[in-house]
């Protein structure tokens, strides 16, 4: 069973570790994302562990596709299948249904829709998404919601809550009777129920509360940075975590740039993740304390420097900026990998020091300094 550790809180930023049958999480935690269950840009398992990762995101919808989760299942698990030890977090396939099917049809029972892959008619529901993630064997399993679209009149979005927390009941009852079976090869899996209602600020509050009393082993609050601001993004976050339950871990969903996640711990968020440091990373665009820089601007050409001096990445360590804009100029995967491990480490390693500074009292200092820092090659336009 999982439990989570409320260590210290500073304000409302919480420092907690939250133990799990694949180990323990020293949280606010990134998560990095291996859609697939490989991190896009030739990081392997093993880069992983050497970077500090400490959760590795996978996607239902993804795995479910291709190879398929029953041979997952017959390979062992997403564990044994990727050759890593430490936690895993599935995603329930939701999002993906929502925003890469053109076509879909949603009904109480789940929604039915094609395959981005061969088009291929596909049904899922709560029990689909449980019994997918419970032959994947993660650690932390995703409730199955629907993510309707942010611009969504009132009354579908309370609709659709309302649905969604059906849902959650259902996906919680397939989740029992799963971790009771004899094949089962984690029969330890937890749930984290998700938190909806665009930027209604009543549907979202009055939805707090009410998967707030299912008991789960973790919230999240999803349908955000999907086009609202992020003043908006964080006034959803300020409404909805006092209604979270503050011994349990608050994950906020797909979120963000480094200063995103800055101001959401400061808000009580204590998970997240983002395909940014791996995306920006493939196409030359690396994260430092003072903003993000663009490796294939002529600037970086004849510069000795490592991506960032002090770094301990095995980018920073052993390669210029110069060369690792020449591999990318050339097409070479190497330049891509270097960028990719680069920027999942300073994550890793911005969300060490959010800990620490949690730990010593002085977070609302520290989050205004790394902010202010942040602008620095934003005003330089490097």
């Amino acid at each position: 069973m999982s439990e989570y550790k409320l260590l210290k809180t500073d304000g409302a930023a919480k420092r907690g570790e939250f133990h799990t049958v694949h180990g323990v999480i020293q949280t606010p935690v990134f998560m990095n994302v291996g859609t697939a269950a490989a991190i896009k840009g030739a990081v392997s398992t093993t880069d992983l562990q050497e970077i500090g990762t400490q959760v590795e995101l996978s996607n239902t919808y993804h795995l479910h596709v291709r190879p398929g989760d029953k041979i997952v299942k017959k390979m062992g698990g997403l564990h044994k299948f990727m050759n890593w030890d430490k936690p895993i977090l599935t995603d329930s396939g939701g999002f993906q249904v929502f925003s890469l099917a053109g076509l879909r049809k949603i009904k109480e029972e789940g929604v039915t829709f094609n395959s981005h892959v061969d088009g291929r008619k596909i049904f899922m529901g709560p029990e689909e998404s449980m019994q997918i993630q419970s032959n994947l064997a993660s650690t932390i399993a995703m409730a199955f919601d629907e993510c309707a679209p942010s611009t969504s009149s009132h009354e579908y979005m309370q609709a659709s809550v309302d649905r969604t927390t059906r849902w959650l009941e259902r996906c919680i009852k397939e989740m029992n009777r799963l971790n009771s079976l004899p094949d089962t090869i984690n029969k330890e899996q937890i749930l984290f129920g998700i938190n909806q209602g665009a930027t209604y600020k009543d549907i979202r509050i009055e939805h707090a509360k009410r998967i707030a009393d299912l008991d789960m082993a973790g919230y999240a609050i999803g349908g955000l940075a999907v086009g609202e601001t992020h003043e908006q993004m964080y006034e959803v976050i300020e409404n909805v975590v006092p209604y979270l339950p503050k011994n349990k871990p608050t994950y906020l969903m797909g979120v963000g740039t480094p200063a995103n996640i800055l101001e959401a711990v400061e808000r009580g968020v204590d998970f997240f993740d983002c395909v940014y440091p791996s995306r920006n990373g493939r196409h030359g665009h690396v994260y430092t304390k003072f903003g993000k820089i663009n490796l294939f601007n002529a600037v970086y050409e004849c510069d000795s420097e490592p991506i960032e001096e002090g770094c301990g990445c095995p980018a920073c360590k052993n390669y210029s900026r110069s060369y690792i804009r020449h591999l990318l100029k050339a097409k070479e995967m190497l330049g891509m990998r270097l960028c990719v491990l680069h920027n999942l480490y300073f994550y890793n390693h911005l969300m060490e020091d959010i800990r620490a500074a949690i730990d010593a009292g002085n977070y609302s200092e520290f989050k205004k300094q790394r902010i202010d820092m942040l602008k620095t090659y934003d005003m330089k336009k490097a």
